[in-house]
């Protein structure tokens, strides 16, 4: 099994460990290349900053997505690791100027979004790798077929029996859960509940950051729907998500207008017109194909999601 120990700031770790929390956004404030050192379910271990120099909390890897600052924090609010925007905003210019950049107004920063993090207590951190060496400056790929990443596993998965949050996490520990390709990673990524910030990171990433109905990619407009509503048991999974621009979502989850649980096609309610005495804007969607679909056939809206929709829908 792969796994990925990431070099964690101190004042990110103290602050989120206060309290439980169900998603967390593992920063880069330079931005930089695509996150691909494991794939999506792969757990990710978090190291402490010399003089503690430990592992001290583990999550599991869901996804990577370029975001400016103000939308990262839209997204997940404290769960980047600092109180409010203006202390966020300004801890990101911080890193920026010292190294070197020019100043922007909401730069874009490299989003690893992390599930089911835990965050040990301080008697459970475990000692860094023996190969780990201050040149690393960002982190470092271990697997389970070495002397070193298995011993590291091994203390990770006792610790992890500690903190016994779902049976997924206890099946991981417990078993030895051998993951050997992205296709058992993903699968494994569905055991673990995502949270609301992943959940809307995945599907701002799924559909290329455009709107499925319009097309519209004004990234501040855009929100994350569920299918079947979070509250009647809709999950956040990729299949029961879309992408839209915030009055298209309005509509929908008001079942002002659906998409073709068979064919994805749009359809708009004449109730718009007949309660508002307009809707010119809308009605050029109806009957359209949606403007944009993940390219993974997998994460496209499921049958079972927009039936339960098309089932609300009053025509």
């Amino acid at each position: 099994m792969k796994f990925y120990v990431g070099l964690t700031d101190t004042r990110w770790f103290d602050f989120l460990r206060q309290e439980p929390r169900e998603d967390v956004n593992f920063w880069k404030p330079l931005g930089g290349t695509n996150f691909g050192a494991v794939p999506a379910g792969a757990p990710f271990l978090l190291k402490l900053r010399k003089p503690e120099h430990c592992i001290a909390g583990v999550g599991f890897f869901t996804n990577q997505i370029m975001l400016p600052v103000a939308t990262a924090w839209d997204m997940f609010g404290p769960r980047n690791g600092f109180r409010d925007y203006a202390e966020f905003a300004a801890a990101i210019q911080a890193y920026r100027k010292a190294a070197g950049k020019e100043y922007k107004p909401d730069p874009e920063i490299n989003c690893l979004v992390l599930t089911s993090p835990i965050f040990f207590r301080k008697p459970d951190w475990i000692p860094a790798p023996a190969d780990w060496r201050d040149p690393i400056v960002t982190g470092k790929v271990y697997g389970t077929d070495t002397t070193i990443g298995a011993q590291l596993w091994a203390n990770v998965s006792a610790t992890m029996m500690r903190y016994q949050q779902t049976p997924f996490l206890q099946e991981l520990a417990t078993d030895s859960l051998v993951l050997e390709s992205p296709a058992i990673y993903r699968e494994a990524l569905t055991k673990v509940r995502i949270g609301q910030g992943a959940f809307q990171a995945l599907v701002t990433q799924a559909y290329g950051k455009k709107c499925a109905i319009s097309g519209e990619k004004t990234l501040p407009v855009l929100e994350a729907a569920h299918i079947q509503p979070f509250s009647q048991a809709g999950p956040n999974v990729l299949p029961n998500g879309l992408l839209l621009r915030s009055d298209l979502h309005k509509l929908f989850d008001r079942h002002y207008l659906t998409i073709d649980a068979d064919d994805h096609t749009i359809h708009v309610s004449s109730r718009i017109r007949e309660e508002f005495q307009n809707g010119k804007e809308y009605y050029k969607f109806d009957k359209q194909p949606l403007a944009v679909l993940p390219h993974n056939v997998l994460d496209r809206p499921a049958q079972q999601y927009l039936q339960y929709h098309n089932g609300l829908f009053r025509p």
